[in-house]
């Protein structure tokens, strides 16, 4: 039987998941936009989200950055917001 997890426990496996995709500029461009909005989330953008940190990082920072177009079942506000990028802060 999978395991259930409280809206917190998937928040914060999304937190991990988010910051630990592999490079430091997929780490940047998801862990920053979950960390710049993911209190404004209810439990469709959760859902959102959990299924985008499904897909290959290349995908996602195509998508993020207009290279590639975004598939239907990720369109909307949330990409919108990603493809922005201003939420990313690059540390010197």
């Amino acid at each position: 039987m999978p395991e259930m997890l409280t809206t917190e426990g998937r928040f914060a496996r999304c937190k991990f998941r988010s910051w630990h995709r592999g490079t430091r500029e997929a780490d940047y461009m998801i862990g920053g936009f979950f960390d710049r909005y993911h209190a404004e989330w209810g439990e469709e953008e959760l859902a959102w989200f959990e299924a985008l940190l499904e897909e290959d990082d290349v995908d996602i920072m195509a998508w993020a950055l207009k290279t590639q177009p975004t598939p239907p079942r990720f369109q909307g506000e949330l990409i919108e917001k990603m493809q922005k990028l201003d939420y990313v802060d690059i540390p010197r």
